[in-house]
């Protein structure tokens, strides 16, 4: 492939068609990823798989694919912004096609910035839409004597027992949250969002970039982004580089979903922020409890990143651009 600069509208249709094809690979682990992370207290489920299992069986094939909507319509500006900056603050960092580990990071940290602004509503949406059927799961499981206070809800008061909680869709969401609390409504959780994907943005960018350089036929220097690897090795060092970097945070993913979830359980703790959480989450379920869903996560991520640099590095933006041209 002959080696030239990108455009930025290029890398924008890149980064959204990569972040389209990955999450629709990954999205029933993501989804029992968010449902594990939020047990508190009554297990549910024991495993990734027992949450996919009965997830099919109580809410059907399309039952894992719940909030889907909601990502696959974000996903594309969230990726395209992700993949995009990096790429620009990459160029801007670098001399000579040159750039030093110091620049990687920083280039990391911009990237996983930038995407906060997309990344939080659509994470807060997509999270009240997964966990509906876990709450939905407990609440039949609960015998009538157990009789804890439930927390109260963010979005809508609790219905009574003996009225069925209707499903939540994404526009009732945030219609009640922008009457309720405004625009600001969407963003709850944006400082734990931005806690997760900073770091992980700087672990994962420099890792994948030199991971990447190692497939060249003329390696040069990891910060030159002017050449390309093969799709599969870009594949591949995709996805060592996402599993490193969704495992090192996953305690700070914790955190993030456990706030932006709005509707409790019976008995489930409510958060007033980040520091309050994390003291919570210790005294009740101890440190191991940061570390739900990392198997999960790691399994998400690692795919949807390998699919998302390979995608993004067969030039998709490229050919589109020049047949419209």
């Amino acid at each position: 492939m002959t080696d030239h600069k990108v455009s930025l509208p290029a890398k924008l249709i890149n980064g959204g068609v990569a972040g389209l094809v990955g999450v629709t690979c990954v999205f029933p682990i993501d989804l029992a990823k968010t449902r594990l992370q939020n047990q508190q207290g009554a297990r549910i489920y024991s495993g990734m798989l027992d949450c996919l299992v009965k997830t099919v069986r109580t809410e059907g094939y399309f039952g894992m694919y719940r909030g889907a909507a909601v990502n696959l319509t974000l996903v594309t500006p969230e990726k395209a912004i992700k993949l995009a900056a990096n790429d620009i603050f990459r160029q801007k960092l670098s001399k000579d096609g040159k750039l030093p580990l110091w620049g990687e990071i920083l280039a990391g940290c911009g990237a996983g910035t930038c995407q906060v602004v997309v990344t939080t509503p659509m994470e807060m949406l997509k999270i009240q839409l997964q966990d509906a059927g876990r709450l939905a799961a407990q609440k039949s499981a609960t015998t009538p004597t157990a009789t804890p206070e439930p927390a109260p809800s963010l979005v809508a008061p609790q219905a009574s027992q003996s009225t069925p909680r209707p499903r939540p869709s994404a526009t009732n969401i945030t219609l009640e949250l922008l009457r309720t609390r405004g625009l600001a409504g969407l963003y709850r959780g944006a400082g734990a969002t931005l806690l997760r994907d900073v770091p992980f943005s700087m672990i994962y960018f420099p890792l994948f970039a030199n991971l990447n350089t190692l497939g060249r036929s003329d390696p040069g220097c990891p910060g030159d982004e002017l050449k390309r690897a093969p799709f599969l090795h870009s594949f591949m060092s995709g996805c060592i580089a996402g599993s490193v970097a969704a495992v090192a945070v996953t305690p700070l993913d914790v955190i993030k979903t456990r706030l932006q979830t709005l509707q409790k359980g019976e008995g489930e703790d409510s958060y007033r922020g980040i520091l309050d959480c994390i003291r919570r989450v210790l005294t009740r379920e101890g440190p191991t409890a940061f570390l739900k869903g990392a198997t999960c996560r790691a399994l998400v991520i690692a795919p949807l990143f390998g699919i998302a640099q390979g995608v993004y590095f067969l030039g998709v933006g490229e050919e589109l651009l020049s047949l419209l041209g």
